[in-house]
């Protein structure tokens, strides 16, 4: 995909004509033009040459933008803060300032009686020379609106300009031509100079209006840009040296002292620290890093010193990567878009032919030019091709943003909209729904065998196996101090179980079907308690089972309950036996399960369930890329390095199930305001151009003059951008689960304990946790400096249980 910045557009029918110029061209496939963001995405293989000259040749700008070493901000060539209203208002300033002059010299005079030199009262011709030369200022002022119009009709691309050009061009040359006539022959005319001044100055109004709420939209993007950390304390040569982010290597390593925010992607070497990762995941508590752990740029280090090695450095780091992914997302199209793209095309010569017609009825219908004139300038100005233009980017830049800002990304326009329609949500059962991490619970041997020489045994054949349920069997086997026997001719039946020969026996693992034995009661009392049974044989004699379970995530239950009450349906896949499947999504409370799915079972399973409706697939990203691929939404769930999972639409920032529910919500609200608008741009323009046209005249006298058109389209595209900013005031249900429980009217309990020997940060940290493990400390804060930690108890708890948690990390309580 190429991306390109385009200039010059100004409203809808610009961004069409160029999205269709591109289109024309033979080798691009797929061509998407953003009004608000003023970029252009384009596939196909079509080189940037060919491209640039048709957007050229359309009338407009084009310049390629490198995906790797530049990631720009939303006003593309411009800073974070400059959103284009600053030259808007002056010329809106001194524009104002003309045109409360002319209003005086044209109305004040003539409607109000306001007082004038005798050089102009008694001189209808000065008079409308003067009021010409006044309007002849504001006109230049604007004079943008003339360029590109008239510049754009020469290309046969007629936009919004063209009308509002048009519009006050008509009426000024019409008062012209008055002027002349008052001069061969004196009488009481009626000139439309202040309406031409007054036209151009009402719609900056509502240009800079617009200019400012379109700024407002990319807060949340802007807010992730400005992020971007440009320093780094990097060691060399022994010595800490601070350098800019741009020359920080790849292995180098950064020292990141407390309050400091982390520059660069890396594992931590030396350290032990809470890191807010709220920036990336939305996350207000810490999370306690140690060595190994990873750490993202943008995060802040809240209490100990780190040293860590670097893996990511630029536009690799996983904040470079979000800010990438939400821009895509905010550049690109939804599909709700195409019916406001059609529309869009025709509009402005619809308009044209509409007030032609609106002028031309007038005439034959034996009112005067000047009324017919009227009529259609006013349905000229009135006419607002930015209200549809506008009405679904800024939903969608507005709402990505505000997803990412809370962990939630959307890869895609499309993706942003089609999240909200689905009815199926499937999940995968181990690592997403369940903890990922299977502990042994049961060791029932059979036949003469202990436990010591089962947990040999399976052991010996599972250490080879990379499956989660392996890994759990080993650990337990490590744990109970057992020595691994070597087992030969290893081979992993996918789907089945494993087998190898052990002492020249045949040695075997796996489900009851793979082995071909019948279940105990209390073999068949695990799987009904949720838990895995795994069975193995030596030879031809069953040895015994062991029961793994993999716990339930603290969030699947609630996350399950609310997808129900959203009305969606939820399934649980998993290649367990149907028994334990049943048990887990029971608890789970999941509607159904397909159970014993093989690997690539899941596709297909997936491919079943969208016959009843739009899936969305949940998974890790990675085992589970075909079906997170078919599905009509894919959901990655994860940690922050999950982002380069291409296989999923949507991807969740942080571990746990309840950010499921608040992306559909987030979608939905999104698709909500993006209909919002798009009602308000079509009524509008349904309503207001009849009614300029003069449609109602007959009926109720109604008569719309000139000004009030333009300053009603002013607010057109003004009112669109205001409801879209309200997404910003969007909470997801996970956000608000806290404020809704009931506040306690008791005062919650407090202990202070004085410790000496805390002599940083880090000793905070570990008196802290140490606290904190105790079920009866709600809060531990912890200083250093003061030598305090301040408790926050849900019960009572002796005073020797709290000196010997501190004590046994080394410290003395006093």
């Amino acid at each position: 995909m190429q991306k390109y910045n385009v200039t010059g557009m100004s409203c809808a029918a610009c961004s069409a004509r160029v999205e269709k110029a591109v289109s024309a061209l033979p080798d691009v496939t797929q061509c998407s033009v953003n009004l608000l963001t003023g970029s252009m995405q384009v596939n196909g293989s079509a080189d940037a040459a060919q491209i640039i000259a048709a957007v050229e040749k359309a009338g407009y700008g084009a310049s390629p933008v490198d995906t790797r070493t530049n990631v720009p901000s939303p006003a593309p060539g411009k800073n974070d803060t400059d959103d284009g209203s600053a030259d808007l208002l002056h010329r809106l300033i001194a524009s104002v300032c003309v045109l409360f002059v002319l209003m005086y010299v044209s109305m004040g005079h003539s409607m109000a009686g306001l007082p004038l030199p005798a050089v102009f009262a008694d001189h209808p011709a000065s008079l409308g020379l003067l009021q010409m030369m006044l309007a002849s200022v504001v006109l230049l002022i604007h004079n943008r609106f003339f360029v590109s119009g008239f510049r754009a009709v020469l290309h046969r691309a007629p936009n919004m300009d063209t009308l509002v050009a048009m519009g006050s061009g008509a009426a000024f040359v019409y008062s012209i031509c008055v002027l002349f006539e008052q001069i061969r022959t004196p009488g009481m005319p009626v000139y439309y100079f202040e309406s031409a001044a007054m036209i151009v100055t009402l719609i900056t109004v509502g240009k800079f209006l617009e200019a400012k709420s379109k700024g407002r939209t990319t807060d949340a993007l802007k807010s992730l840009v400005r992020l971007k950390p440009h320093t780094a304390t990097v060691l060399r040569d022994g010595r800490e040296v601070t350098v800019p982010i741009e020359s920080v290597k790849r292995n180098e390593i950064v020292c990141i002292r407390p309050g400091e925010r982390i520059p660069v992607d890396g594992v931590i070497v030396e350290g032990s620290s809470a890191v807010d990762e709220s920036t990336l995941t939305g996350e207000s508590i810490p999370v306690d890093k140690n060595m190994n752990d990873s750490v993202f740029a943008s995060t802040v280090n809240t209490t100990g010193f780190l040293r860590c090695r670097v893996t990511q450095v630029g536009e690799d780091t996983t904040l470079a990567q979000i800010i990438r992914m939400v821009q895509d997302a905010s550049a690109g199209k939804a599909p709700i878009a195409r019916i406001a793209d059609k529309v869009s095309g025709v509009f402005v010569p619809v308009v044209l032919a509409i007030a032609l017609i609106a002028t031309v009825i007038w005439l034959l219908c034996g009112q005067n030019v000047g009324f017919a004139l009227a009529r259609g300038i006013t349905v000229l100005v009135i006419s607002c091709p930015c209200a549809l233009g506008l009405a679904t980017p800024v939903a969608i830049m507005v709402g990505s943003g505000m997803g990412a800002k809370q962990g939630t990304l959307f890869k895609t326009a499309a993706a942003l909209e089609e999240t909200g329609k689905i009815n199926i949500v499937a999940f995968d059962k181990t690592g997403t729904l369940t903890e990922g991490r299977p502990q042994v619970t049961d060791i029932l041997p059979q036949n003469g065998v202990t436990e010591t020489e089962l947990l040999r045994l399976a052991a010996a054949l599972e250490c080879k196996s990379e499956h989660p349920l392996a890994k759990a069997i080993l650990a337990c086997a490590q744990e109970h101090g057992c020595t691994i026997p070597d087992a030969e001719q290893f081979e992993i039946l996918p789907g089945s179980g494993l087998h190898a020969v052990y002492d020249g026996q045949e040695l075997r693992g796996g489900s009851a079907e793979f082995l071909r034995i019948d279940m105990t009661e209390a073999q068949a009392k695990l799987a009904e308690d949720g838990k895995t049974p795994l069975f193995f044989a030596l030879g031809n004699k069953t040895i015994g089972c062991i029961a793994v379970a993999d716990m339930l995530r603290t969030d699947s239950i609630e996350a399950i309950r609310e997808l129900r009450s959203m009305g969606l349906r939820t399934v649980m896949l998993t290649g367990d036996n149907k028994r334990t499947a049943k048990a887990v999504a029971a608890k789970a409370g999941v509607d159904d399960v397909i159970a014993q799915l093989l690997p690539g079972d899941k596709e297909k399973a997936v491919r079943t369930l969208q016959k009843d409706g739009k899936t969305a697939m949940v998974g890790d990203g990675v085992n589970d890329a075909p079906a997170l691929t078919v599905a009509d939404i894919g959901i990655a769930v994860g940690s922050g390095t999950d982002i380069a999972v291409d296989a999923a639409d949507v991807v969740l920032l942080r571990d746990g199930m309840r950010r499921v529910p608040d992306a559909i919500r987030l979608s939905r609200a999104v698709l909500r305001n993006i209909r919002q608008n798009l009602f308000w741009a079509f009524f509008y323009n349904a309503i207001g151009i009849p009614l300029a046209a003069g449609a109602l005249i007959p009926l109720l006298g109604w008569e719309l003059p000139p000004m009030f058109g333009a300053a009603a389209m002013s607010l057109s595209s003004f009112c669109v951008c205001m409801n879209a900013l309200r997404l910003n005031f969007f909470r997801p249900y996970s956000y608000m689960k806290p404020k809704q429980k009931p506040i306690k009217e008791t005062k919650p309990m407090e202990k202070t304990l004085k410790i000496e020997g805390m002599m940083c940060g880090h000793c905070e940290m570990h008196v802290k946790k140490a606290l904190e493990a105790l079920e009866q400390v709600d809060e531990a804060v912890v200083s250093h400096e003061k030598g305090t930690a301040v408790l926050r108890l849900n019960s009572a708890v002796a005073d020797e249980t709290l000196k010997a948690a501190v004590e046994a990390e080394g410290y003395k309580v006093i």
